[in-house]
């Protein structure tokens, strides 16, 4: 299937055995990979094979997670796969050991995770608590949460899965949306839980708030249709 130059391609393979992916993020690493994460608690990784129209899935476990696999992603400084779930798991599995190397339990659901950007033993996790919406963890401390960070929710409406963390380039600060008609910026280098900054910049729900890579400039989205353009100084 060819569409304005680029060719698209289907991949036979389906080991996920039920549900819906809920997530799909290609590893850190020099070999190209990715990983998937589905309502099956399944995390797959795929591996390219005879040229990139032949993809080989490896199921790394399915029964660590005993509900959906939300988010799913890379560590660079090791080959680990980390993965958070509505199980309230957070695990981190490492390729070349072929074990768990990390696990974290939390009281509510997780709802993504990102890695940071700059310091590679770090990670953000979204959660469903109110008030404590970010997790700030390190792969060094197995049994602990580094920060948590949140805000108290403006609107009646539940958590939801679509308001994404975004980094800053120099892992510094993370931005979240939020069910209100706002967003917010928190300095993960102090564990004040509040947000150093909530900006009002739309009329309903912000989605997700992201940094370009080396402007000081924000972009957001919103149930509101607008696209919001915010200059940080």
């Amino acid at each position: 299937m060819h569409q304005q130059g680029t060719r698209v391609s289907f991949l036979e393979e389906k080991p996920h055995t039920k549900g819906v992916i809920n997530n799909i993020m290609f590893m850190p690493w020099d070999d190209v990979c990715f990983v998937t994460g589905g309502n099956d608690h399944a995390v797959i990784l795929w591996t390219e094979r005879d040229g990139e129209t032949c993809w080989k899935p490896k199921m790394l476990h399915s029964n660590m997670h005993s509900s959906a696999v939300m988010g799913v992603a890379g560590m660079q400084q090791k080959q680990i796969v980390i993965s958070a779930g509505t199980d309230k798991r957070i695990i981190g599995y490492d390729l070349l050991a072929g074990r768990v190397d990390y696990m974290h339990h939390v009281e509510s659901k997780c709802m993504s995770i990102l890695p940071n950007p700059h310091d590679f033993n770090l990670f953000m996790v979204q959660t469903g608590t109110p008030e404590r919406q970010l997790r700030l963890f390190d792969m060094r401390l197995k049994h602990a949460e580094v920060h948590a960070f949140g805000w108290k929710q403006e609107s009646s409406e539940s958590q939801s899965a679509l308001i994404k963390q975004a980094w800053s380039p120099d892992g510094l600060y993370i931005t979240s949306g939020s069910a209100d008609p706002v967003f917010h910026l928190f300095d993960v280098r102090y564990n004040a839980h509040e947000p150093s900054q909530s900006i009002r910049a739309h009329n309903n729900r912000v989605f997700k708030a992201a940094w370009h890579y080396a402007r000081p400039l924000i972009i957001s989205i919103s149930s509101d249709l607008n696209i919001g353009l915010h200059n940080i100084t």
